[in-house]
């Protein structure tokens, strides 16, 4: 019984998505779903790819050559894919990694999904929710608390979510008022 409640020791995270050929030569632009490209997009790194079951890279993974910057927008290329037909059947696949699911962010305050889903979230020590998920938006990025009831979305924002503790396992937050109120009555 003890195995079953252990985390497991790596878990995937999504660092990209690979959004339509770049030339001839079987190059990929690339969107980033990371704040470390340096690190994650060197020669060598190795992606599991999230693709249809009926595309023929289903169940594999590919391996990044080279990445270049094109007028600010990142371009890939991979080991075996070497012309623009080759790149065009990548299009859409998300590119996931494995890591640690100990390891932390690079910098202070920043945490990956998979460690804040789960979070009990708290409301002046009081329980609240739970965090379902976390939606990034271009203006901000949202926990999404499912109360039970429904769900709110909370501005992931320092103000508004003033602690997280990965290790007691809760978020607090100091809400605007009326965002939970319907969730409390």
């Amino acid at each position: 019984m003890a195995a079953s409640s252990k985390k497991p020791d790596r878990t995937q995270l999504r660092v990209g998505r690979l959004v339509k050929a770049h030339g001839l030569k079987g190059a990929l632009k690339l969107e980033l779903y990371t704040d470390e490209p340096e690190r994650r997009f060197v020669p060598g790194a190795s992606f599991t790819l999230q693709v249809p079951s009926t595309s023929p890279w289903h169940g594999k993974t590919i391996e990044l050559t080279e990445l270049r910057w094109y007028n600010g927008q990142p371009v890939a290329f991979f080991e075996g894919v070497t012309d623009r037909t080759a790149a065009e059947t990548l299009v859409r696949a998300i590119l996931w990694i494995d890591q640690s699911s100990d390891e932390l962010p690079a910098e202070e305050d920043a945490w990956y999904d998979h460690q804040l889903v789960g979070l009990q979230v708290r409301r002046d020590g009081a329980p609240v929710g739970t965090v379902a998920r976390v939606e990034h938006l271009p203006a901000q990025d949202l926990l999404v608390v499912d109360t039970g009831d429904r769900e709110v979305m909370v501005p992931f924002v320092k103000a508004i979510v003033p602690s997280v503790d990965i290790e007691a396992g809760f978020v607090e937050i100091t809400p605007p008022s009326g965002l939970f109120e319907d969730a409390a009555e």
